[in-house]
């Protein structure tokens, strides 16, 4: 097993990371791979595993939240 060094991300490389994670579906293809990449820089996996996990949080909650909708709007 490879010993994980710790790289400095620049602001560029900041910027790009942030970009393509304003373009839908992009962002999501692009932060799995940059949470399972062995090349990526650690403290960036982590972001990306993060912000995968709050994805899928609010996906859930909205999910949930739209059953509950649809059951009260049934009742009307």
């Amino acid at each position: 097993m490879e010993a994980q060094t710790d790289q400095t991300i620049t602001l560029g490389n900041w910027m790009l990371t942030l970009f393509l994670t304003f373009i839908p579906i992009v962002n999501i293809i692009m932060l799995i791979v940059w949470a399972v990449s062995s090349t990526t820089p650690p403290s960036k996996a982590n972001w990306a595993r993060a912000a995968l996990l709050w994805m899928a949080i609010f996906f859930g909650v909205g999910i949930l939240l739209s059953i509950i909708g649809g059951i009260g709007l049934a009742t009307l």
